[in-house]
């Protein structure tokens, strides 16, 4: 082809490319939300994944997760209900309004997600999800797009064993471990303290909870060897006390982080427990916005924070919560056992965090998670392709949902 006859058709590619956007740009502010749905789909027995999706006036769709807001407790149908409950009252919001006003959702929307606790927070998050799922499409671009671009095209990330350790031994945890290591994760996690006795229990009771969490903990690192990181997540069952002398137990086993040994809303027991300790700390699974972070951010008062895009106000505050954080020195490593829709989220915001750490992955739960959505997750060498796709860059597969049990 000659140069010229090259650039005439170059130019007028060009031209054709800025008139479908600028259609499209046209045309986008032009849709209007017009419907819900909740959509739950029963992983496990103890797992319900809450897919939220909104509609628009011209067909086009976007997807949202609310899973994980009634605790460690299986999600009952009646949970599900009390969550479709809290969506329709955000969804009133954006009722008849374009996907692209997020600001506007976000002024009117914050205020009641503070005040009415985690799934309260947890469905205005997965409104604003879906929202910018919405607004990608509509732009024809990744969502990692509207925040910026991206930084990276993969995203290291970590797999979470713990649903999948159905055998709460040492045994059961080096085997799990290894399992996840054999497929190329270069990172697990575990929390082998659940079911630790409550409060006025006997103390042989709790002496016989804390050395099998040690020892869980120890077989992990033995299975997978000094090259893989290895966290704990203690769900916050100890005091200041033990969670010193565990960690001190540890030490040893050269973890990359130890989660939660206290409740993160207690700041001045984390900050002395920080103090008194070498491993580093992460904590935050299911704090809301800047101000919920700010404690833990403050004076490197934990090492990582784990904004959850489910639970923290959606997307753009995390985006928020990081870059305060990053002024702290502090990194950032979302908290997500979720189902697919949340990952797929999680990683176009991620994608152009500066203080991105890792981002958790349910690891196990389920065989099928991959038939959830299309084109499913791509891992690679323990890391997660970023989807280029817009939006999202994914679509929820309603016939495999159709097919699995609901809540």
């Amino acid at each position: 082809m000659k140069r010229r006859t090259f650039l005439a058709g170059g130019a007028a590619a060009c031209a054709g490319a800025a008139l479908s956007m600028s259609r499209l740009l046209e045309a986008a502010p032009k849709l209007r939300v017009n419907g819900f749905e909740l959509l739950p789909v029963r992983a496990t027995s103890r797992t319900v994944w809450l897919f939220v999706r909104l509609r628009t006036d011209a067909g086009l769709s976007g997807v949202g997760e609310a899973s994980d807001a009634f605790g460690f407790a299986n999600t009952t149908a009646a949970d599900a209900a009390r969550m479709k409950s809290e969506l329709r009252g955000f969804f009133e919001l954006v009722d008849g309004t374009s996907p692209l006003e997020i600001a506007e959702y976000r002024r009117r929307g914050l205020p009641l997600a503070r005040k009415g606790g985690l799934v309260s927070a947890t469905a205005f998050s997965a409104i604003e999800q879906a929202l910018w799922d919405l607004s990608g499409k509509a732009l024809d671009v990744p969502v990692y797009s509207l925040f910026g671009g991206k930084l990276r095209d993969r995203l290291p990330v970590y797999a979470n064993i713990n649903r999948a350790t159905t055998r709460r031994t040492p045994d059961g945890f080096a085997a799990t471990a290894k399992a996840a290591v054999n497929e190329g994760f270069r990172a697990v996690k575990g929390a082998p303290w659940d079911g630790f006795p409550p409060a006025g229990s006997p103390a042989q009771a709790v002496e016989s909870a804390v050395e099998n969490g040690i020892a869980c903990t120890a077989a992990m690192r033995e299975a997978v060897g000094p090259e893989v990181d290895v966290m704990v997540d203690c769900h916050s069952f100890f005091d200041v006390a033990l969670a010193e002398r565990v960690a001190k137990r540890l030490e040893p086993l050269n973890l990359a982080w130890y989660e939660e040994p206290v409740a993160p809303e207690r700041i001045e027991e984390t900050r002395e427990i920080r103090r008194r300790i070498r491993q580093q700390m992460a904590a935050g699974e299911v704090l809301f916005g800047v101000a919920g972070f700010a404690p833990l951010s403050r004076d490197r008062t934990v090492n990582v924070i784990m904004p959850d895009v489910k639970h923290c106000g959606g997307l753009l505050e995390l985006t928020h919560i990081a870059a305060a954080a990053e002024q702290e020195g502090v990194d950032v490593a979302p908290h997500n056992p979720s189902g697919p829709v949340s990952t797929a989220a999680s990683a176009q915001v991620c994608a152009g965090l500066a203080n991105f750490k890792l981002l958790e992955f349910q690891w196990g739960e389920v065989e099928w998670r991959s038939d959830v959505i299309d084109p499913p997750e791509r891992f690679e060498h323990g890391t997660l392709r970023v989807p280029e796709r817009p939006g999202f860059g994914i679509e929820l597969n309603d016939r495999t949902i159709r097919s699995k049990p609901s809540a």
